[in-house]
């Protein structure tokens, strides 16, 4: 299954993703970083860095490329430390852009996670967040 992450909202693309992983499908994110997530930017940017931050050499680590990101996002929503929820992470696969082996191929459409569907007017991308990552502040 290649889902198409352009203008959804990446938490409503990371329950699908999680509950068809866990039923033993094959996932394909592609464009991970024109993904959005609703609210404030500057607040939605701080609760990132935060994130991020917060720890100490043993982890929590947030990555901050685009595809790593999202696949994160979906890894909380995965009993990961469980032997069913490894196997389906490991079914899980993000990229950035759209591969040349997925072009003129059906993608899969999830119609609640539109970014037109949602009443609230503050998106942020994600190549927004995993560049405000980047920077050193």
């Amino acid at each position: 299954m290649i889902i198409d992450a352009t203008n959804k909202v990446v938490g409503r693309i990371a329950t699908v993703a999680a509950k068809q992983a866990l039923l033993g499908e094959e996932l394909s994110i592609v464009n991970c970083e024109k993904a959005i997530v609703t609210g404030k930017r500057a607040f939605v940017l701080s609760d990132a860095k935060r994130r991020r931050d917060q720890g100490t050499f043993r982890g929590p680590f947030i990555p901050s490329m685009p595809d790593r990101y999202v696949r994160r996002i979906i890894r909380g929503m995965l009993p990961y430390r469980q032997e069913k929820g490894r196997k389906a992470y490991q079914r899980i696969l993000c990229y950035i852009g759209l591969p040349k082996a997925f072009e003129g191929k059906e993608m899969f459409e999830i119609g609640e996670a539109d970014a037109s569907h949602v009443k609230n007017l503050y998106k942020v991308t994600i190549s927004e967040i995993c560049s405000h990552l980047k920077t050193k502040q």
